[in-house]
């Protein structure tokens, strides 16, 4: 049984649940997600990804402030 299935089933999902989730590991995985930073360590590849991935949206954000 899940953490969240435990606290459902005997009603302590209520209590502190935004407070919970900040410092939970799928509120980091949320958080580095939604606010993606450069990378800390990982392959060349990845590397190369990121940079990608900044220039794509470096390009969206130009694109959309011109309107």
């Amino acid at each position: 049984m899940r953490v969240d299935e435990f606290k459902k089933k005997y009603g302590l999902d209520k209590e502190s649940d935004e407070e919970d989730k900040t410092s939970s590991l799928e509120g980091k995985a949320l958080k580095r997600a939604l606010h993606p930073d450069a990378p800390k360590a990982g392959t060349p590849h990845d590397w190369e990804d990121w940079e990608r991935y900044q220039k794509e949206h470096a390009d969206d954000k130009d694109q959309g402030s011109s309107d």
